[in-house]
């Protein structure tokens, strides 16, 4: 019962994080052309500047308040965390422009950077053999938020554009008075450190590629693959409203059956699949089955059918598990940690990338002096990228690999 508490706070935490990230992808296009006046392509660049901000706060604050925690306490990061990030979805619920917006966002992507200490309170009140069965459920409490952020985003809207925001400070207003009461400190003066700004550097995990030999070609199709599937959360809600005139309800509805059929694949149906295919055939079938599903969304007219192929386009997300796979036997075991802080800080930057480039070839094909109208250009991008994955994969000859 003593650590029952503080890790159902902890969960709940981060999944809320989480749904702050997807709850504004289905009233995005509206919010936007509400307070700037915009068309839905001008909307589009705004959206993707909103989202770039908000991920490169993350990415920067990330081990910043990791460090902070170490030095001053988890309980008072992550509870400054919650008060800040209420304060902040009221703002962005009582914005007029699109400053105000943008303002929330950098706030938000800081407050919503507190996965680091999360991880570290559980370690902190786990024992040894717990551990990774709660670092577990702290990955499957983050998938949860994204499945509930659209969804929750997209019905809210029915009342206004502004309400998932005051639900989402009600959220983390009721968290903080929860942790409040039950969270413990676990920082203690034996294992207390000063503040670094040396272990601050988002980037430093990339110094660990030098001390991976064999993998770089690797982690940059890692880089390449993510930038290309972030197509979805980045574009989706403005390419339906462009080609299917679909509600913000109906976006987060599809978006969160994509969330779901995510879990399924990664959580129980790639392990089956690899067990048939081997590590490296899955990764090869998953860059086809990407490249065919990116190309048919790109030219879909059929709402219905969009709707029905929006989870199954989920199965692409084999590449991910199968290529972290090959990179993890490439490298030393004592190597591990240092691959997936690489992987992380790449999956990072690609977050930061791909909503910028793919709301710009979104406006290029859809504003109002466009050559041509195609929404699900951005679709044909990520196709593209998935061509230079398979040729990334070819020259670093991993296909001896099972």
């Amino acid at each position: 019962m003593k650590t029952r508490l503080p890790l159902a706070f902890i969960l709940i935490t981060l999944m809320i994080d989480s749904i702050g990230i997807g709850l504004i992808i289905p009233v995005m296009p509206s919010l936007i052309q509400e307070v700037e006046g915009a068309n839905l392509a001008q909307a589009a660049i705004w959206g993707g500047i909103l989202t770039t901000t908000f991920a490169v706060m993350q990415f920067a604050f990330g081990p910043i308040l990791g460090n902070l925690s170490d030095r001053y306490g988890r309980r008072p990061v992550l509870l400054l965390s919650l008060g800040v990030m209420a304060l902040d979805y009221l703002v962005m619920a009582l914005a007029g422009s699109i400053w105000l917006l943008l303002v929330g966002r950098i706030v938000g992507g800081m407050t919503a950077a507190t996965q680091s200490v999360a991880y570290a309170f559980v370690a902190d009140i786990s024992k040894p053999e717990e551990k990774a069965a709660r670092f577990g459920l702290i990955g499957a409490a983050f998938g949860l938020g994204f499945v509930i952020g659209p969804l929750l985003g997209g019905l809210l809207a029915e009342i206004g554009t502004r309400a998932p925001f005051y639900a989402a400070a009600l959220l983390a207003a009721l968290n903080l008075v929860f942790g409040w009461f039950i969270l413990p400190e676990t920082v203690t003066d034996r294992i207390r450190r000063p503040f670094q700004w040396s272990r601050a550097n988002p980037f430093g995990a990339f110094r660990a590629l030098s001390e991976l030999p064999g993998i770089g070609q690797l982690v940059g199709m890692f880089f390449l693959y993510q930038v290309a599937f972030m197509v979805y959360p980045a574009i989706w809600a403005f390419f339906t409203e462009a080609r299917f005139g679909w509600d913000p309800a109906m976006i987060g509805f599809s978006l969160a059956a994509f969330g779901i059929a995510m879990a399924i694949v990664q959580g129980g149906l790639i392990g089956r699949i690899v067990g048939v295919l081997g590590e490296v055939g899955t990764l090869k079938f998953g860059l086809v089955f990407n490249a065919i599903a990116f190309l048919v969304l790109a030219f879909i007219q059929n709402g219905t059918i969009a709707m029905i192929l929006m989870p199954v386009t989920a199965l692409g997300a084999v590449v991910t598990p199968s290529l972290q796979g090959i990179m993890s036997r490439a490298v030393a075991d004592d190597s591990q940690g240092a691959l997936q802080g690489v992987l992380t800080s790449a999956g990072s930057l690609a977050m930061i990338v791909s909503p910028m480039i793919m709301t710009l070839v979104f406006y290029a094909f859809t504003a109002p002096e466009a050559p041509v109208f195609l929404p699900g250009a951005p679709f044909l991008l990520s196709m593209a990228l998935m061509g230079a994955c398979a040729i990334v994969l070819a020259r670093a000859r991993v296909g001896g690999a099972s």
